[in-house]
């Protein structure tokens, strides 16, 4: 058997609700997990993390403070989910951290992504080698710094005989197209709003955090011309490689719309989870010709209405979760990111310019050594 190499991933999504800790054995072909964890974000936390993905008052003090206290909640998850598996911080090589996006503007004159959690703290409070920020090389190549997962989706889930997507279902909902007997990902980008409107719009009129299993969205309807005006933003036209985040699909966007004056709350969440479904299956339809299977991960598996939104709009694929294929769905992309950490301290590029645009293969973010 080949010796174990451990790393922890740690993975903060745009849909702000907390860190997932994934504790891994990267010493074979495939990912062997060994532990998982999730610390949510406390309200107060969320609401501030929300508040700074906009421009306001005080940014740089606001940022400075949540950049450290990201990290202090990323170090105590990493040592809570040691402590349930019983390993010791010094046999992990290393953490690699995503760090938690607050802006994500690559289509800008001077293209810019931001992702907080300090990995100098980090580093220090667990004692771990850090491995972080990995977007950034990816965009001073020309690139979009995303999506960065696809590398790792090839390596899991690429069939000899099958033509699939993986369909990751954030804040941001992401493809990766990976046809048959194909020796890489031939494509990935973000398709639009995953969970972040309905989560926006569910703690702005109920005051919860989430729709669990979509149960709000499926006691309305469908508002055509609300959906009419949603779809028509130019994001969903855009030819890849292109990225987004909450960001920019928020509560402001959404309400700018005239079609949404007057509706039942209930309609508009309904309508939201058809706008998600609709843009995720045009772009199927539009990019990723002959698929025969879609698998879900994240967050967006576990919501059943917009499964079933899904499966209606993309009849005759098989729609299944990426359980199915090994990985547990909440798990993927914290795990990406401890393969990426390994990717990095091999000296091995973690981008794929064909999907990023960068100009070259890159070896992708900045080491912090341990103690």
């Amino acid at each position: 058997m080949p010796a174990e190499e451990l790393y922890v991933g740690l993975m903060s999504g745009t849909s702000l609700d907390g860190i997932d800790a994934v504790l891994t054995d990267l010493g074979a072909a495939l990912p062997r997990s060994i532990g998982q964890l999730h610390r949510p974000y406390s309200t107060a936390l969320r609401t501030r993390l929300d508040a700074l993905c906009r421009p306001g008052d005080n940014e740089i003090e606001r940022l400075g403070e949540l950049d450290i206290e990201i990290a202090e909640t990323q170090a105590k998850a990493t040592l809570e989910l040691l402590q349930r598996t019983r390993v010791p911080a010094s046999a992990i090589r290393a953490i690699g951290s995503h760090g938690q996006t607050l802006r994500h503007r690559p289509g800008r004159p001077h293209p810019f992504t931001l992702q907080i959690g300090d990995p100098n703290t980090l580093a220090e409070r667990t004692g771990i080698t850090t491995v972080a920020d990995f977007r950034r090389r990816d965009l001073a190549a020309g690139g979009q710094g995303a999506p960065l997962v696809p590398a790792f989706h090839s390596l899991l889930f690429s069939d000899r005989h099958h033509h699939r997507v993986i369909l990751n279902i954030g804040g941001i909902a992401n493809i990766t197209w990976l046809p048959a007997a194909s020796a890489s990902a031939r494509l990935g980008f973000d398709t639009g709003p995953g969970n972040c409107l309905l989560d926006h719009w569910i703690q702005q009129q109920r005051g919860e955090g989430f729709d669990r299993d979509g149960a709000w969205a499926a006691t309305g309807q469908v508002a055509p011309a609300l959906l009419e005006q949603l779809l028509s933003d130019d994001y969903f036209a855009l030819e890849p490689p292109k990225s987004t985040g909450p960001d920019y699909f928020n509560l402001e966007w959404l309400e700018a719309h005239p079609a949404i004056g007057g509706l039942p709350p209930r309609d508009v969440q309904a309508s939201l989870a058809e706008l998600t479904a609709r843009s995720i299956a045009q772009a199927l339809h539009r990019h990723c010709p002959g698929t025969e299977q879609l698998f879900v991960c994240g967050g967006g598996v576990h919501n059943l209405d917009l499964m079933r939104r899904l499966t209606r709009h993309l009849p005759g694929l098989e729609v299944g979760s990426t359980a199915q294929l090994g990985l547990d769905p909440d798990w993927v992309e914290a795990t990406c990111f401890a393969w990426l950490a390994k990717r990095t301290l091999e000296g091995q590029p973690g981008n794929l310019p064909a999907l990023t645009w960068a100009t070259r293969p890159l070896v992708l973010g900045g080491v912090y050594p341990g103690r």
